[in-house]
């Protein structure tokens, strides 16, 4: 759990690699919350969900991996993800199953 606490927090989402920050902001200003246990929220566009998340070691640095299942515009919709810290940013890849994938960069939220 130690490792967990690095990567709590809320983070505000300022970028994604395949749409615009307005898109990314279309309903809310697009974050990835992540709780001391792991379990956390996000939402960009009009996908939102629950995060089910790990640390694990990846190479030499550590990496929150997680599963997510949650909503596309009401549709139902599930995928995967990591994220590492750089820099104090949490930066990282989405993916949507069986759709998009996308890279994020996160600065963390006050």
């Amino acid at each position: 759990m130690k490792q967990m606490k690095q990567f709590a927090g809320k983070w505000r989402i300022v970028e994604m690699e395949i749409w615009d920050q307005d898109y990314v902001d279309i309903e809310v200003p697009g974050f990835i919350y992540i709780g001391s246990d792991g379990a956390g929220q996000f939402q960009f566009r009009l996908v939102s969900g629950d995060i089910d998340g790990r640390v694990e070691q990846c190479d030499n640095a550590l990496r929150f991996e997680f599963s997510w299942s949650g909503q596309d515009e009401n549709d139902p919709v599930c995928g995967r993800g990591w994220a590492a810290i750089e820099n104090g940013k949490l930066n990282g890849r989405i993916y949507l199953h069986l759709a998009d994938d996308s890279a994020f960069r996160t600065i963390k939220s006050e």
